[in-house]
């Protein structure tokens, strides 16, 4: 397994970062049309799992699994909010929220953070 691609979106579907690595494959669409996309599929899958739980679950939706041998990734993605997005963005005086995140430390933290991975190949 490896990460291609890592998107940050606000509430409103607004992506606020975008990062590849090992991306092989271009969309032939802009990317204001692939965000549109990814968002509207994970709003979609977030609405469906909510509507088919039998139980009303704290966590929601977590993970979107393929065919691949992909584990969850719910650690990866808390170290990332908690160890690079909070104290680099949020944190951040000179970064606006819901504004998109142009912060070279996060970018850095982030891409150091990714390809230490043992799931990054």
């Amino acid at each position: 397994m490896t990460i291609y691609n890592l998107y940050i979106f606000d509430r409103n579907g607004t992506c606020l970062y975008y990062e590849s690595w090992n991306r092989k494959k271009e969309s032939n669409m802009s990317k204001e049309e692939e965000f549109k996309l990814m968002y509207g599929m994970l709003y979609s899958i977030k609405s469906f799992v909510a509507r088919m739980s039998p139980s009303e679950s704290k966590d929601g939706f977590l993970n979107y699994r393929t065919n691949l041998s992909a584990g969850s990734t719910k650690d990866v993605l808390f170290n990332i909010y908690s160890k690079m997005y909070v104290e680099y963005v949020v944190k951040n005086p000179l970064c606006q929220l819901n504004e998109p995140i142009q912060s070279e430390l996060f970018a850095s933290k982030l891409d150091s953070y990714i390809r230490s991975l043992t799931i990054f190949n």
